[in-house]
């Protein structure tokens, strides 16, 4: 990618999504090591963990009020996202179509070398979208089967029993996903992908250059701004400030 002086930004992430996204990415980090500690508590590495953390007592209190924490912010993410786009009219950019899968093809063409040019996404490609919903969605599972686990007394009043066993089977295999998803894929995208290396700056400042959203996001490019030029010329600086909710991601 090509480097300018003074490279002109556009404005992707406002400082609520910014904040929405390090809290999201505290309280997984929090989960994650009182959590997966405790599934593999045979383990020194778990067991040094958890005696540093003050014993198995405040490991499984600080990770029950984590899990409230990312009950918090999920919910309200979801209720956040579903009033802005009844009621403020935001587009739901976030929303899977049958393109994505499409875009995902023709990158994997690419990729291979039968095509001459990458998928032409928009605001967030088939990627982040895919990750984006793993979030969410594996959110509510945790959420829901971390509150069975944490009350299986009250839960066993309306439901059998042998939900409790399922539900912690469920709990800790997706928290296991989770982190593996977020480790290899995310981390990736973020840090170590060439589009990006050293690092991904747009979750700090909000900003992205305006030749990679032209790259990365041509078709929501050519919605602000017009056709792509190939000898499009960039300067000055543009803060596109209108907010769309987003994850995480959990991108």
């Amino acid at each position: 990618m090509m480097k300018t002086k003074g490279l002109e930004k556009v404005r992707r992430f406002g400082t609520l999504r910014i904040a929405e996204h390090w809290l999201n990415a505290g309280t997984f980090i929090l989960l994650v090591i009182t959590g997966l500690s405790q599934k593999y508590h045979d383990y020194q590495l778990s067991q040094w963990l958890i005696m540093t953390l003050g014993g198995i007592d405040t490991t499984r209190i600080i990770h029950r009020y984590s899990g409230i924490a990312l009950a918090v912010l999920t919910i309200n993410h979801i209720l956040v996202a579903s009033y802005g786009v009844i009621f403020l009219k935001w587009q739901p950019s976030m929303v899977i179509h049958l393109k994505d899968f499409r875009d995902a093809i023709d990158n994997i063409r690419y990729y291979l070398g039968l095509s001459d040019h990458p998928a032409r996404c928009d605001r967030f490609d088939y990627k982040q979208k895919f990750e984006y919903w793993g979030v969410v969605v594996g959110g509510m599972l945790m959420i829901a089967t971390g509150a069975m686990l944490w009350f299986p007394t009250l839960v066993t009043r309306f439901l059998p029993g042998q939900f409790i066993p399922i539900a912690k089977a469920m709990h800790t295999n997706e928290a296991l996903l989770a982190f593996l998803v977020i480790a290899i894929w995310h981390i990736y995208n973020a840090i170590f992908s060439p589009e990006v290396i050293p690092i991904d700056t747009v979750i700090f400042t909000g900003k992205i250059s305006r030749e990679r959203m032209m790259h990365e996001h041509p078709l929501e490019y050519e919605r602000i701004f017009g056709p792509i030029q190939p000898s499009h010329e960039l300067q000055g600086e543009i803060d596109n400030t209108a907010e769309q909710p987003t994850a995480t991601t959990i991108s």
